[in-house]
């Protein structure tokens, strides 16, 4: 019997759905999903197996043009993005106008793969408005094949996964069978964390955040956790903190409830914050987190 494999990646602006797709796809929470825009911060894989196929979806940062090093960096995944993929979902919204990225499009466009035109959030627009957009993205991407859809209402999922399916080439597997992603336990963790961070402050703190683990510490029934979260300003730690560190006991405690769900373990979690200055702009640091730059 032949084996289907290959690297399916989702790319497009922020905001659009992109981790609530790639959710659904896979079956397992692999990435968060906030109303914010810029959520997404690395590469994510998630990969899906059967007896015969595995699919290895990429969840990508949205596409922006950047402003500070971290930016670049994101940008940097969502490029790579299109140089290993099989397949491309590119995926837009009823809001958004086709002409929000060309440069990014053209890149799309010179792509000999085939690609799907997601166009999400079908349930804030009518018929008209949804046509109108159909014949926009058919004249700026002629080669794809373009699918409305809902992604948190799971409208047209099964189908996108038929499609993919479908077109996936014949190939050995490229990771275990037992493998659902490419990242370490410790790499969910910060996901978490910062998620947390993403619903429950405002403004610039969220973007002002990254979240590191020291420690991770798993037992038979229980995972101890020290995690430190970085801002760029004491007045943020002092935000983060808050009155009587209400605040960061109140994030502490959500995601320890998050990380014994996805974990399925008692969770010790203690968080720490400190300050780096500027650590958005600093190639050095940006390393040590994990980054990738040019």
């Amino acid at each position: 019997m032949s084996h289907k494999a290959g690297f399916v990646n989702i790319v497009g602006n922020p905001n659009v759905g992109k981790s609530t797709l790639m959710n659904a796809l896979v079956g397992e929470r692999v990435s968060i999903a906030t109303f914010k825009a810029q959520t997404t911060r690395h590469r994510i894989m998630g990969i899906y197996n059967t007896d015969d196929m595995q699919i290895v979806f990429s969840d990508t940062p949205g596409v922006l043009k950047p402003t500070y090093k971290l930016q670049e960096s994101m940008l940097n995944f969502s490029k790579s993005a299109l140089t290993d993929a099989d397949i491309l979902l590119y995926m837009t919204d009823v809001v958004e106008t086709p002409d929000k990225n060309n440069e990014f499009i053209d890149k799309v466009r010179s792509l000999k793969i085939p690609i799907l035109l997601l166009i999400n959030k079908i349930d804030l627009s009518n018929q008209d408005e949804l046509t109108a957009k159909v014949e926009a993205w058919k004249e700026l991407l002629p080669q794809a094949e373009i699918i409305p859809i809902s992604a948190a209402a799971k409208f047209n999922v099964e189908y996108i996964m038929k499609r993919i399916k479908e077109l996936l080439p014949d190939s050995p597997p490229y990771f275990d069978k037992d493998q659902w992603t490419d990242k370490p336990a410790r790499f969910f963790v910060t996901e978490i964390i910062r998620e947390k961070i993403l619903l429950y402050y405002d403004k610039e703190i969220p973007y002002s955040v990254e979240v590191v683990v020291e420690q991770f510490k798993e037992e038979t029934k229980k995972i101890n956790i020290h995690a430190v979260i970085y801002v760029e300003r004491d007045s943020q730690k002092g935000i983060i903190i808050g009155k009587q560190g209400k605040a960061l006991k109140k994030v502490a405690t959500e995601a320890r409830k998050e990380l014994e769900r996805f974990f399925g373990k008692t969770i010790f979690l203690e968080t720490y914050v400190k300050v780096d200055k500027d650590w958005r702009s600093s190639d050095k640091q940006l390393r040590n987190f994990g980054y990738q730059l040019d």
